[in-house]
């Protein structure tokens, strides 16, 4: 399902129940028509973000890391990007995560693909 707000398409992703605080899950490439796969990151105080989901180090998926104070932490090497911009804030990533915009419309996640949050 996709929505026009006039400032975009977004694609209705997932229920905010389906992710736990302090955790992400991964919505696939094809659904999303991007070039990698996102990572819906769910902070401890239930805000929810979206970063392209492979970790700018290697290839881990930054939806299996670690959710904390605006950070995802990479389960593979511990590399840290920021929640609301993709910035790198620890290394050995030395790249930014790419940020898309979501949305929480009455318990639905809303992704904005490639549009900066």
């Amino acid at each position: 399902m996709t929505i026009d707000t006039g400032n975009g398409v977004g694609i209705r992703v997932a229920n905010l129940n389906d992710i736990p605080e302090g955790e992400g899950i991964s919505v696939p490439k094809y659904v999303t028509g991007t070039d990698d796969d996102i990572a819906l990151l769910r902070d401890e105080d239930g805000s929810v973000w979206a970063l392209d989901d492979t970790c700018t180090h290697e290839t881990a998926s930054l939806a299996d890391g670690w959710v904390e104070e605006g950070h995802v932490e990479c389960p593979l090497h511990s590399s840290k990007f920021c929640l609301k911009t993709g910035e790198v804030q620890g290394l050995p990533a030395t790249k930014n995560a790419c940020p898309h915009r979501v949305e929480v419309r009455d318990g639905e996640i809303w992704l904005f693909p490639n549009q900066a949050p």
